[in-house]
């Protein structure tokens, strides 16, 4: 049975950040905006949110696990997250899977395939398999042992599936740059990651349809000016939309500045948070890696960073603040990732669109989070 249609009233703008003043939503969708809104609402109930900005709900394309659950040694638990992301205003995500075991992405995906999501809960919309083909020498927090190359046999595995939706890899792996044309031929996003990758490489990867770049800067060869690297070749290709963490341990905010000032319109937040996310400090796990979260980051025993147990809301409220550019920081949730995965009614405001809206305060925190048209968070 259809929802009955909500008016979302008294909303505001925000800096550079425009947003609408009303918004009706019924059936899950956004029916119009504005004074339309006004005018098409008819008997629907009235919701109140002065002062508040209304966005498009926030696209995680890199979360490990969260409120101790972690994707990659129980992939069924994507399924018992519930409302848990929507309180860092996610409505959509990608379950990330990291270096593990054979068998495991096969288990994730036939997880993934086989569940649902309750309604006005966030979306798991596939999977972001992160390893094993990955570089030994950029390794970061996964598990070297389980490192290998690419093997056309158990990606196209994989894809019979269904599922998939980013893989990252290093493109210098022996077999890496077939895999890149196998897995973009089936509409999979290749992202360059934990790469030692000199830049005539980078390049190759990305002509063979490499679009995205996982959390740059981190677990990459270095940039330096006769020798960009990865990162260089990825700043400069247009084609290509930069994924960074903003928790305040991956990237120091001169950094961010720079890059936000390079690639506008190009960045894509994530978390990577992991399991550990909503739980206290102490012991958790990443895969199968133990993990000891302290003042605020996620590190191995050698103090390696491994993830992050920073909220999406938290990266958002970061990049407003080094760029003091609150529109960018929400198009890097949003409109950003929406395009990156080719999901056309996601990202954006507008009639016909999903109702996966956020409300913010002035401060740029999470105060509803609404998928589908159901609140799925208030604070």
């Amino acid at each position: 049975m259809p929802d009955a249609p909500i008016l979302l009233t008294g909303l505001v703008s925000l800096g550079d950040l425009a947003g609408p003043s009303s918004v009706l939503i019924g059936d899950g969708r956004i029916l119009a905006l504005d004074a339309d809104a006004q005018a098409a609402a008819g008997s629907a109930a009235v919701v109140r949110a002065d002062g508040l900005t209304a966005v498009p709900g926030f696209i995680e394309l890199q979360l490990n696990g969260i409120d101790g659950h972690d994707f990659t040694s129980d992939p069924a638990s994507v399924w018992e997250v519930g409302a848990g992301p929507a309180r860092h205003g996610v409505t959509a995500f990608l379950p990330t899977i990291v270096t593990s075991p054979r068998g495991t992405v096969e288990s994730a995906l036939e997880s993934w395939r086989q569940g649902s999501v309750s309604d006005g809960q966030p979306v798991p919309l596939g999977l972001h398999v992160e390893g094993p083909y990955l570089a030994a020498a950029r390794a970061g927090a996964h598990d070297r042992s389980l490192l290998r190359p690419p093997e056309p046999g158990e990606i196209a595995g994989w894809l019979a599936r269904g599922g998939l939706r980013v893989v990252t890899l290093a493109p210098e792996v022996p077999g890496a740059l077939e895999a890149i044309a196998q897995l973009t031929a089936a509409g999979v996003v290749v992202s360059i990651g934990h790469t030692d990758a000199d830049a005539a490489t980078t390049r190759q990867a990305i002509d063979a349809g490499a679009r995205y770049a996982t959390h740059l800067f981190n677990a990459m060869s270095p940039l330096a000016h006769r020798a960009p690297g990865a990162p260089g070749v990825l700043l400069a290709d247009e084609r290509v939309t930069l994924g960074l963490i903003l928790d305040g341990h991956h990237l120091d905010p001169t950094v961010t500045v720079l890059v936000a000032r390079l690639a506008a319109g190009r960045l894509s937040l994530v978390s990577d948070a992991i399991a550990a996310l909503g739980l206290p400090d102490g012991a958790h796990r990443l895969g199968a890696m133990e993990v000891v979260v302290r003042e605020g980051a996620a590190r191995l025993a050698d103090g390696t960073l491994a993830g992050s147990v920073a909220g999406l809301d938290a990266c958002v409220r970061e990049l407003a603040r080094v760029t003091r550019s609150a529109a960018a920081a929400v198009e890097a949730v949003t409109a950003t990732p929406a395009r990156l995965l080719g999901a056309a009614d996601r990202g954006h405001l507008r009639p016909g669109a999903r109702a996966d809206l956020v409300l913010l305060d002035a401060d740029l925190v999470v105060r509803r989070t609404i998928v589908g048209g159901r609140t799925a968070f208030e604070a």
